[in-house]
């Protein structure tokens, strides 16, 4: 544990010390990742997680199973879906270990939204992986695997397709965290919902090319990607309004009844 000192009197941490802590935190966090890891590999191996990512694939296979052509790719696989269910699993510890970093430099009304977002982001999170493994994933493997079928056998490649689905389940798991990012930007006054409405245009654009470049590449699962990011920027604006008004109220703080009677009144002696 990082080791303790006697607070500071002006209640600051020197230089040094905050490099200390940031060293600790780190250790604790990639330790955390490390058994996490081993967790996963427990999960990949022993438990059905394969199972989970090949079942969309099924139905437009050939045979029964993917294909590997290297006698390593099995092993080298499994240890690449231990490390990304570690991340996942380590994530909690890794958040905590930011936070409690990060936090005595905080103003209070700023850890009132940042706290509530942090577990708002975990359900927006599991929300857009859902969407891309019930939804996105199979329209584009519906949509892909219907190119050429006359010419062409499919023989999938596990680590390819395994690659393909982790970076499109993550990349709208990324995606649906946008209320999030606006949620603690507009707490800490770095946006507020005039610019994000100014930018309205801008956004779109944006939205637009980076579904395209996150997405396989057909228009439906790029549809998919891009209604629900349009969605969750409205609803950022109003997320910011919401806050914007709080730190505008917590900055006026509350009114103070005049000492000064109304103009009119008979003061009694």
């Amino acid at each position: 544990m990082p080791p303790r000192r006697p607070p500071n009197p002006i209640g600051e941490m020197p230089f040094l010390d905050h490099l200390e802590e940031l060293r600790w935190r780190i250790v604790w966090s990639l330790a955390a990742l490390a058994v996490a890891t081993v967790v996963g590999f427990v999960f990949v191996h022993y438990l059905d997680v394969m199972e989970i990512l090949i079942r969309p694939v099924r139905p437009f296979l050939r045979g029964d199973d993917l294909v590997y052509f290297n006698p390593a790719t099995p092993f080298f696989v499994t240890l690449k879906l231990s490390l990304v269910v570690g991340i996942i699993l380590a994530f909690p510890v890794v958040l905590y270990q930011a936070w409690a970093f990060f936090s005595p430099a905080l103003e209070s009304s700023e850890k009132k939204v940042i706290i509530p977002s942090l577990y708002f982001g975990l359900l927006l999170f599991a929300a857009g992986v859902a969407m891309a493994y019930f939804w996105v994933l199979p329209l584009a493997l519906r949509f892909l695997s219907g190119f050429q079928q006359a010419f062409l056998e499919p023989a999938i490649e596990v680590g390819e397709y395994l690659g393909f689905v982790v970076r499109l389940l993550l990349a709208f798991g990324i995606v649906f965290e946008l209320p999030v990012v606006v949620m603690i930007l507009s707490a800490m006054g770095l946006i507020t919902p005039q610019f994000l409405k100014e930018k309205r245009r801008h956004a779109i654009v944006g939205i637009t090319i980076l579904a395209s470049a996150l997405t396989p590449g057909d228009i439906a699962s790029t549809f998919l990607m891009i209604a629900p990011m349009m969605v969750l920027y409205e609803v950022s604006i109003v997320l910011s309004r919401v806050i914007q008004k709080r730190r505008t109220e917590s900055e006026e703080g509350p009114l103070r009844p005049s000492s000064e009677p109304p103009p009119g009144t008979v003061e009694m002696s």
